[in-house]
């Protein structure tokens, strides 16, 4: 119930709210506290060779062009500092022959556009930068526990000045994550608790660790190292929808946790008045998170005041719990930044990076010469390379026109539906020879005489094969070989392999089989699912609720 869940969140909250200064969230300090200093500090992890979304969801986020102007604007607005936690380089652990010069290219833009436009300050290191061996990870990576002999490009911890904050800052590994890379790892705990204390020496007056672990193991390097500030979880990363909007505490550290492939940034917002650790003042993207908590509170006890049977010492209970909520919601609704009357303090707020964020036109322009690299680089590496033909007694495929000259009316049909423009949708987009989309765009890719990167000219889009297994014994046969060589109603699986979560949102099976189903195509099918949701409403319906504002400088 979501009213016992946020008793947790009344006694800290009724802590903070305590030695608030009550200035409605301004930073006004009495002559007699210690000047403020003030920082941003963004991270991210597990980007993994993503410079933009697939562009196939209703609200696609991550895209390599709106983080850097995101971060280029903070920086001109005051004092910035940028981490990464690592797996940052490529979509992979290991490169095939097949997607290597795409996957180098891909590497190289996000390199640049973290160095050279974004200008980040410090990167930790993941098993997805290891893709092409230790020796060409790039940049230098912070990776206290990791060997010297290992290959890698590493920096020692060091402390950024930034705000006038001197903020130390370190990467630690996992040894789990990097096992059967051959890299020598040592254990995180003891190796962290020495360099917190040399950083601290040195002037840290803020220290950050940059964990490529899991958040089980963060906890743990809390406990063991405790003289960290905040621990910036790298592995494992959540998709944005399971991202918490809160950090974790413990003990004396906080655990931030951004979201996968760049499409949630975390950005801390810090004010150090001097030494000692930091509470957490909540902020105007917590605070609407808690407002609306609490109206789902008060209908929840609304419920349970109508119900006869309920137990009157329950009740009150949960009235006093209310209310004790209420009256902390109703000062964030005044002052979303509890600035406590002394000591540190930090907001965190998740940022989704969407659409209607600006882009920065220098890497818009990088990546559409990547798009072209990449295309003419995989074209020319699979040039000669026909498809696998099919093994004796299997079929292959034969394209649309061979379907068309006996299924004229299911073949108009089909090029009324989105699968019919599939190729052409890659077309615009200058992707129609990427290897992370042709797969889903055209028919029977890289399989036994179907396409591939080179070849596909006559299986472009979407066609009945894809759904209906290759056809060519189908075409050949007679009799009963000629029904049973394809499938006449294809399973789910079929179109769960291209429609995921990640690439199609909205997908609904019945509702997306209303879309492709119909007359010369399934009729007595789509009059058996009758009236309901299409998959075309539901995807009008996302579209409509992500909005339809494009960021300046975005070209979609």
């Amino acid at each position: 119930m979501l009213a016992t869940h946020a008793r947790p969140l009344l006694p800290a909250l009724a802590l903070l709210l305590s030695c608030s200064s009550g200035s409605k969230g301004s930073n006004t300090e009495s002559p007699a506290t210690p000047a403020q200093k003030d920082v941003t500090i963004f991270l991210s992890a597990e980007i993994k060779g993503t410079t933009e979304p697939c562009g196939c969801t209703s609200d696609p986020l991550g895209d390599l062009a709106r983080t850097a102007e995101l971060i280029v604007e903070a920086k001109r607005k005051g004092p910035v500092i940028v981490l990464d936690g690592g797996s940052t380089l490529y979509s992979a652990v290991t490169l095939g022959d097949k997607n290597r010069a795409q996957e180098q290219l891909k590497s190289t833009l996000l390199e640049r556009a973290l160095v050279d436009t974004i200008k980040i300050d410090a990167l930790a290191l993941g098993p997805f930068d290891l893709a092409e061996g230790p020796g060409k990870v790039r940049p230098a990576r912070q990776a206290a526990n990791l060997s010297a002999e290992s290959g890698v490009a590493l920096e020692a911890p060091k402390i950024i000045e930034s705000g006038e904050i001197k903020i130390g800052v370190f990467g630690v590994l996992s040894q789990a994550a990097f096992e059967g890379t051959g890299l020598q790892v040592a254990a995180p705990g003891p190796v962290a608790v020495k360099t917190v204390a040399d950083l601290r020496a040195r002037g840290a007056e803020v220290v950050i660790a940059l964990a490529h672990m899991t958040k089980t193991e963060a906890r743990e390097l809390s406990k063991a190292a405790p003289g960290i500030d905040f621990v910036l979880i790298s592995q494992n990363l959540p998709e944005p929808d399971k991202v918490r909007g809160e950090a974790v505490q413990v003990g004396d550290s906080w655990l931030v946790e951004p979201a996968n492939r760049g499409q949630v940034l975390s950005r801390v917002q810090l004010s150090v008045r001097g030494p000692g650790h930091f509470s957490d003042a909540i902020g105007q993207q917590r605070a609407q998170v808690l407002i609306g908590q609490l109206r789902t509170m008060q209908d929840e006890l609304g419920g349970w005041k109508a119900d006869p049977s309920a137990d009157p010492s329950f009740l009150a209970e949960k009235e006093r719990e209310l209310d004790e909520f209420s009256a902390t919601v109703k000062r964030l609704e005044a002052s979303p930044v509890l600035v406590p009357s002394e000591g540190n303090y930090f907001t965190l707020e998740q940022v989704r990076i969407a659409k209607g964020l600006s882009c920065d036109k220098d890497i818009v322009a990088a990546k559409r010469a990547y798009d072209k690299a990449a295309g003419e680089a995989n074209v020319k590496a699979g040039a000669g390379i026909e498809p696998v033909p099919p093994a004796k007694g299997q079929a292959g495929y034969v394209g649309m026109e061979e379907c068309e000259s006996c299924h004229k009316e299911a073949v108009e049909f089909w090029r009324g539906t989105k699968h019919a423009h599939a190729w052409k949708t890659l077309e615009l987009a200058g992707k129609e020879f990427n290897f992370e989309c042709i797969g889903c765009h055209v028919t029977g890719f890289d399989k036994p005489g179907g396409s591939n990167i080179a070849f596909n000219e006559s299986l472009r889009d979407v066609q009945c094969e894809q759904c209906h297994g290759a056809g060519s014994i189908h075409v050949d046969a007679d009799g009963p070989l000629r029904k049973s060589s394809i499938t006449r109603v294809p399973d789910k699986s079929v179109c769960t392999g291209c429609h995921t979560p990640e690439h199609s949102d909205t997908f609904d099976f019945d509702a997306y089989v209303r879309d492709v189903t119909g007359k010369g195509h399934g009729e007595a099918r789509r009059t058996a699912l009758g009236e309901g949701d299409t998959g075309h409403a539901l995807r009008a319906a996302a579209l409509e609720k992500a909005g339809a504002a494009i960021g300046a400088n975005c070209p979609k």
